[in-house]
């Protein structure tokens, strides 16, 4: 069971800490799909860094406090969720499912930390 949950975490933290480069640098496809869902361009460093402080958290579920890795997980999930809301309240359903891949992945990190 730890080996399911190392390694789908360390896919979530991967997932997370690679988007959020994007986030912060203001890239284009970000800019772009941002504007589409009606996120502010003021909030994407903000998100960038729940983003970010998830993956923390979860490497340091990772590194033996799992208190901290289920709170990361709890939070990213919470975060994907709202962005699978943003989605669905501005009827942008071309591009829902990369918040959804994320929002699969926190869950399964987030139940595998508390099964574990």
């Amino acid at each position: 069971m730890y080996t399911a949950y190392a390694i789908t975490t360390a896919i979530t933290l991967l997932a997370n800490a690679g988007i959020a480069v994007p986030d912060f640098l203001g890239a284009g496809f970000v800019l772009a799909n941002s504007a589409e869902v009606g996120v502010p361009r003021a909030w994407l460093p903000w998100l960038a860094t729940l983003k970010t402080a998830g993956a923390a958290g979860l490497l340091l579920g990772l590194a033996g406090v799992p208190v901290i890795g289920v709170a990361a997980a709890t939070g990213l999930v919470l975060f994907f969720v709202g962005a699978v809301a943003a989605h669905i309240r501005a009827r942008v359903y071309d591009d829902i499912a990369f918040p959804g891949a994320y929002l699969a992945l926190a869950a399964a990190s987030l139940v595998l930390a508390v099964v574990r």
